[in-house]
């Protein structure tokens, strides 16, 4: 399995005034793996600590942080020879030693030639950033669930994906009848790393079992971390979402998590799941201004789970219902479809998603994003129905903006929108660059 991320370890490592390095991600998003695996590819060995229940280790760091009294006590962890380029040092769950992660600072002042990388759980590492966090002193990446195109890459596609990735909007569009249903398939089973192996190896069923373990994991660790009562309201928004997604307004609402539910119960919670990697909070802007951070209404969001598979899971939707024939793209109300593009629009395009919706609410878009070119509001169509009035409304009152649409419907370019097949949403070219096809 190829994570893309690893060019980024791979530019780090060349990188001479380097800082060591924390991969962020929700638990079981393969941060584990994809650094044991650059330690293989890139180095002569790799020194592996993990903290999880190693009250050796967790003792050793309580002491000084004097580096050669550290090596002496991880080389006899690991049984191997640490030497200052050559070796990968680990640092895994490393939520649980503050001190191993206040230590990375001292790694970089005094022993800058090592390559040092650390992985934790953001369940974790959210409630210790306050505890001697090195701040300034660590280059901070995060890991996400696989994106639609590293799926393609585990299903043996990448000349697929090479071409949805790079290709103009014509070629794009006339692999459709193959691209479509991969995409179906990835909407089904997700990016959970674990979950896509099982379905590769087993199935469709052995994914969903999959996903199954990863929520009751993500709800175990819930217990672990916080108080009982805290505990409690965490997992009331946490099950609500699916609920919320799945009306034709997915604005959230606190009353819909329970009778009489109030926003100042619940904000902590929604906060507490942001923080630990779970939900991305897609919030209201309520003008497309540069920047849009700066008109957000902090009344009004969207909740969205970190992984299309993990929804379908919470939300009890079948293998027929999402794989087989065009149901999936009616039903739900659409609610896949907008989580697969808040996924890849984080994942894969690296972008903060807003969303826009007019005063007296007649008119939304589903979500803004803002880079280096300007704004660019975003309408999801989850089947071929291109009825766009939100946005030719959204349009007309801002304009000399891109629009865009994502739908099933092939790339083409109209007088104030261009369509953009989902397949080929990580195209960052097809948004606004001419392309063979338009017209």
């Amino acid at each position: 399995m190829e994570r893309h991320l690893m060019k980024e370890l791979m530019t780090w490592q060349a990188t001479t005034r380097r800082k060591p390095i924390v991969i962020n991600g929700a638990r079981q998003v393969g941060k584990t793996w994809l650094l044991k695996e650059f330690g293989r590819r890139c180095f002569d060995n790799v020194a592996y600590v993990n903290f999880d229940n190693n009250e050796a280790m967790v003792a050793l760091f309580e002491g000084s942080y004097d580096i050669q009294r550290l090596m002496l006590g991880i080389q006899a962890e690991t049984g191997e020879r640490v030497v200052p380029s050559r070796t990968l040092l680990i640092f895994d769950e490393v939520q649980e030693c503050p001190k191993a992660l206040t230590s990375l600072k001292y790694f970089r002042e005094n022993l800058p030639e090592l390559h040092v990388a650390a992985a934790g759980s953001l369940l974790g590492l959210t409630l210790h950033s306050g505890t001697g966090f090195p701040v300034g002193n660590v280059t901070m990446l995060n890991l996400y669930p696989l994106t639609f195109e590293e799926f393609l890459d585990a299903r043996h596609e990448e000349n697929l994906r090479e071409l949805l990735v790079t290709g103009d909007g014509a070629v794009a569009s006339a692999f459709s009848a193959r691209a479509i249903p991969l995409l179906r398939d990835y909407y089904y089973v997700g990016g959970m790393p674990s979950a896509v192996l099982s379905f590769m190896e087993e199935g469709y069923s052995a994914a969903r079992r999959e996903q199954e373990q990863i929520l009751l994991a993500y709800r175990l660790d819930m217990s672990k971390h916080i108080d009982a009562r805290e505990v409690e309201r965490i997992l009331a928004v946490w099950d609500s979402i699916p609920r919320h997604l799945g009306k034709e307004n997915k604005k959230f609402i606190f009353g819909q998590i329970r009778e009489g539910a109030r926003a100042r119960d619940y904000r902590s919670a929604i906060t507490w799941l942001s923080q630990a990697g779970l939900v991305t909070v897609v919030q209201r802007a309520s003008k497309p201004g540069m920047p849009l951070s700066a008109y957000v209404d902090d009344a009004a969001f969207k909740l969205f789970v970190l992984d299309t598979g993990l929804l379908g899971a919470m939300s009890g939707l079948g293998q027929k219902a999402v794989v087989e024939g065009s149901r999936i793209f009616t039903e739900f109300k659409g609610s896949l479809t907008e989580q697969y593009v808040c996924q890849q629009l984080v994942a894969a395009v690296g972008d903060r998603p807003y969303y826009w919706t007019s005063a007296n609410g007649a008119s939304e878009v589903d979500f803004l994003v803002q880079d280096e070119r300007g704004t660019f509001p975003i309408e999801v169509k989850a089947e071929e129905n291109l009825r766009s009035k939100s946005l030719r409304a959204f349009s007309e009152r801002y304009e000399g903006m891109e629009s865009l649409r994502l739908s099933l419907s092939g790339f083409r370019v109209e007088t104030w929108l261009r369509n953009i097949p989902l397949y080929a949403m990580a195209n960052r070219g097809l948004w606004t660059t001419p392309h063979a096809g338009e017209g």
